[in-house]
């Protein structure tokens, strides 16, 4: 998660954003999808954690639609949302897109189970 900035995070929300470089890319020269995921997971843990139960959780479920590429230089902003946080579960969603939010580059959904 380097170069990745924090710029928000409170009452089940986190946003995050990065300017996509060599570190973050596949072969094609586009942003790549394991990185992609991996974003989706810190950064909707992040979102989690701002609720302040102090439960640890782990990944149950993490699911990513891919929409568009984002090359480098291009610059990605990450939303995440705590949507419901139950006993044992709690379910995200998170967004991430360019062009100051114009075009959608994956979706994320995340649920976390309570250890």
């Amino acid at each position: 998660m380097r170069n990745v900035q924090l710029l928000s995070a409170g009452d089940g929300n986190c946003k995050a954003q990065f300017t996509v470089s060599d570190e973050h890319v596949n072969v094609m020269g586009t942003l790549h999808g394991g990185f992609t995921s991996t974003v989706i997971d810190c950064v909707s843990g992040y979102a989690l954690a701002s609720v302040g139960t102090g439960a640890l959780g782990v990944s149950v479920d993490l699911h990513v639609t891919f929409m568009k590429t984002a090359s480098i230089g291009e610059v990605v902003t990450i939303d995440a949302s705590t949507k419901r946080v139950g006993k044992k579960l709690a379910f995200l969603t998170v967004e991430l897109t360019k062009n100051e939010g114009k075009d959608i580059v994956a979706l994320g959904q995340h649920t976390k189970y309570f250890i």
